[in-house]
């Protein structure tokens, strides 16, 4: 099971990185930090293997499968592109964008954990070589939570003063088509 601090820790640190690219970003609203927190968890999604277990696809398929990939940038890259398939075309970029922020945050909180926990193949399908970094904390250091939080309150502070400003305009688009 996912370790509740580990992955409120994800889904905490992308919104903050998303709140405060909204200050400089007006497109990405509240909804598409929400997005972000969602992208923050796509890496997990290898632990689906709990629930439905590579065999069972296995037999199913009548081809090896695996859910590791999922915890590397090929699977997460594969997985952004069905989601932004799913939503209107408008908000296709953006939901991209936003997934990959979520996703990318992970990947680095990731490479701040103490080895083994902290090694994976995070550059596959490149190369199959573990990426390992000598570490930070563990995912079950609950000290984390606690900063993710702080970290997402400060970030939602300083966009809420920031809206508060009255040179702030609200974008039309979801996001401009020139960039």
């Amino acid at each position: 099971m996912i370790d509740v601090a580990d992955g409120l820790t994800h889904v905490l640190v992308a919104y903050a990185l998303a709140t405060l690219l909204s200050v400089r970003y007006p497109w990405i609203t509240a909804r598409l930090a929400t997005v972000a927190m969602v992208g923050g968890m796509l890496p997990d999604l290898n632990r689906l293997k709990w629930v439905v277990p590579p065999e069972t696809i296995e037999a199913m398929l009548g081809a090896s499968f695996s859910w590791r990939p999922m915890h590397s940038i090929g699977g997460v890259a594969v997985a952004i592109c069905i989601a932004s398939l799913t939503v209107r075309a408008e908000y296709r970029r953006a939901v991209a964008l936003l997934l990959a922020l979520g996703a990318l945050s992970h990947f680095a909180l990731d490479l701040l954990l103490v080895p083994p926990a902290g090694t994976y193949q995070y550059l596959w399908p490149l190369t199959d070589a573990d990426v390992v970094f000598p570490g930070f904390y563990s995912s079950r250091d609950r000290w984390v939570a606690p900063v993710s939080i702080v970290l997402a309150l400060a970030a939602r502070s300083v966009a809420r003063r920031h809206s508060r400003s009255p040179e702030r305009e609200s974008p039309e688009s979801p996001m401009p088509v020139d960039g």
